[in-house]
């Protein structure tokens, strides 16, 4: 029992993905300019849009491998 428990409240080192997540799109001089544009999106738009989908993904991964 008190190997189960310690297992549950560690830390591991997949959460490092969240902070690649966070300075991605905290940082506004990665993606503050207009060009290039896609389909018609300023690089702002398809920046933070791409990020949506770059943090599910990212999400996942650590949720699946921090799953115990």
């Amino acid at each position: 029992m008190a190997e189960q428990r310690e297992r549950h409240g560690g830390w591991s080192w997949w959460y490092l993905l969240f902070v690649l997540q966070v300075i991605g799109v905290i940082w506004p001089p990665f993606y503050n300019m207009a060009e290039p544009s896609f389909i018609g999106l300023p690089f702002f738009y398809w920046y933070q849009l791409g990020f949506v989908i770059v943090g599910a993904v990212l999400t996942a991964i650590v949720y699946f491998a921090t799953e115990e």
